[in-house]
């Protein structure tokens, strides 16, 4: 017996927040600090002749920041755009967020065993994930004023954080998280959060900001722009006024000694100019006023947060004139998380067989084919599909739970 089509069931459609229309630009972007971070893993910091390394110049510290702003970009996309979700709907999203961050962290575990020299960001990343979940029911203007001040005054918490935890000296974890660390959570917890080289209490400010960049209009040439001009604006400001802090008024003569033995740090020029691990000394307050990459001051946040607004802005304007010029990044930039995972994983052993710029172009251009392919055939990469499950899963057990 047939029943009436004006009786049956219409099947329901997927919220926009449940299944988001990619933005090429939004890809592409994720694409450059993809390709950056292998740039930075692969290449020495140093040329033959003793000076820094284009690599490094450009991508040492930003690369790691807009992946930071990005997947703050896309959690927001995922779960409302403009328009947070509410209710159930929020509670629903937060799950689905929730259980991305677990599928992340699980992944960066693993990969964590790969031998090698790269600090594997994947388990900071989780957790990042795991605090946006308080943020999602959140809008644009609540976003961008909590991520602002949270660029400038978590590098005050964490200063003062860090010597209770990790002693005078606030020394850094080099540790790469894996499964083994599990068996010492306490250890664990505070490295991801306070003493690692992305410590969570000071990158979450990457992450809201990018939160609130997903709250807005992005399709909109005035939006693009916008994030273009502002994140102009930070990304030259913030080491004009390091630069200021530390000549004129005095503070890289303060940092002269300062430098504890447990850090590892035997050339500071060098090292204020390409990396600190995570944070910098707590010997004086001074070091606060330097814009190093990696270093999580507010200077270095403020000035790597608006390259990665600058990199975003770009992107989306081209986005909207000339999309298929992008598409090679944007292949590359929808996979993330498969192909850092496999750049990690072959690093060591194409590095030692290429050499730095020749792993590099073999990563980059892999990244790219491979990108490129999977878009065409219309898939995801396999650990993103894992995710996506994963969240769909979470999602349907608070939206249709089982009686």
């Amino acid at each position: 017996m047939s029943i009436p089509a004006d009786r049956r069931p219409r099947p329901e459609r997927p919220k926009r927040w449940e299944r988001p229309e990619r933005l090429v630009g939004v890809d592409a972007a994720r694409g450059v600090a993809l390709l950056g971070m292998m740039g930075t893993h692969l290449v020495a910091r140093e040329t033959a002749d003793g000076s820094i390394s284009w690599v490094y110049e450009v991508f040492s510290g930003r690369a790691s920041a807009l992946f930071a702003v990005l997947a703050g970009v896309g959690l927001a996309l995922a779960t409302g755009r403009t328009q947070p979700p509410r209710g159930r709907e929020l509670t629903a999203a937060r799950a689905g967020v929730l259980a991305r961050a677990g599928v992340v962290a699980a992944v960066g575990l693993l990969v964590g065993l790969a031998p090698g020299y790269i600090y594997v960001i994947l388990v900071y990343y989780g957790l990042l994930f795991a605090v946006a979940a308080l943020f999602v029911g959140l809008r644009f203007r609540t976003l961008a004023l909590l991520g602002g001040t949270w660029l400038v005054v978590g590098p005050v918490v964490a200063r003062v954080v860090r010597p209770l935890v990790a002693g005078p000296d606030g020394t850094p974890t080099f540790d790469v998280p894996n499964p083994f660390s599990l068996l010492n959570p306490l250890e664990l917890l505070t490295g991801l959060l306070v003493t690692g080289v992305y410590p969570v209490l000071t990158w979450t400010g990457y992450l809201l900001v990018g939160m609130a960049v997903g709250r807005l209009p992005l399709q909109r040439v005035a939006v693009a722009g916008w994030l273009l001009a502002t994140g102009a604006v930070m990304a030259v400001a913030a080491p004009l006024m390091s630069a200021a802090a530390l000549g004129a008024a005095g503070g890289r003569a303060v940092l002269e000694g300062q430098v504890p033995p447990s850090w590892q740090v035997y050339d500071l020029p060098l090292a204020l100019d390409t990396f600190l691990p995570g944070a910098t000394p707590t010997t004086t307050w001074a070091w606060l006023l330097v814009d190093t990459p990696h270093s999580a001051t507010p200077f270095d946040l403020v000035g790597t947060t608006g390259s990665a607004l600058v990199v975003l802005g770009a992107a989306l304007l081209v986005g909207r004139v000339v999309p298929w010029l992008l598409a090679p990044l944007a292949g590359a930039g929808a996979m993330t998380l498969t192909l850092y995972s496999l750049h990690v994983v072959t690093s060591r052993p194409t590095g030692d067989v290429l050499g730095g710029e020749g792993a590099w172009l073999f990563h980059a251009a892999a990244a790219v084919v491979i990108g490129l392919a999977v878009r065409e055939a219309g898939r995801r990469g396999p650990l993103e599909a894992m995710a996506a499950r994963a969240t769909r899963a979470a999602r349907t057990r608070v939206l249709h739970p089982r009686p």
